[in-house]
């Protein structure tokens, strides 16, 4: 193959390539957002940091969903550190499938401290086994976040 048929062939998989990234597919929940000027889930713990809330749009993998109805699910923010995300007045699911996909939620980032009791049901809601549910007897302290909007790519 000569050169110019080489680079030919480079530029076109180029191509199919940017354009099949360009045409990810993207799924509403709640309130209809963009993804424009989200920051990245990391960037949570930081912005929490002397504040107890704050209005922010974040972007991130979703680490797990509530697999009994998709009420809530789970990304990460720090290494290891997780946020909850609840949906603002209980308006809206995820699907239970969504987990390990990238998401924007649009909202209200927050300090907060789940009960034994709440951190129970939750994992009853992950379908975790007995034994990992009575391993859980201390409350939790992280970032949390009710998201008024969601977007979901595949």
């Amino acid at each position: 193959m000569n050169m110019k048929k080489l680079f030919f062939t480079f530029l076109t998989l180029c191509m199919a390539l940017s354009i099949q990234a360009q045409e990810k597919k993207a799924y509403y929940y709640g309130k209809k957002i963009d993804a424009s000027n989200a920051r990245p889930a990391n960037a949570v713990p930081r912005l929490l940091a002397n504040k107890d809330t704050i209005p922010v749009k974040v972007e991130g993998k979703i680490l797990d969903v509530c697999q009994k109805k998709g009420c809530w699910m789970m990304m990460e923010t720090t290494q290891g550190e997780k946020m909850r995300i609840r949906f603002k007045d209980y308006d809206f699911f995820v699907p239970k499938d969504c987990a390990g996909k990238t998401a924007v939620i649009d909202g209200i980032a927050y300090n907060d401290v789940t009960s034994v009791e709440d951190l129970r049901h939750y994992a009853a809601d992950a379908k975790k086994s007995k034994e990992e549910i009575e391993k859980i007897t201390e409350p939790e302290k992280s970032a949390a976040f009710e998201a008024e909007g969601v977007i979901i790519y595949e």
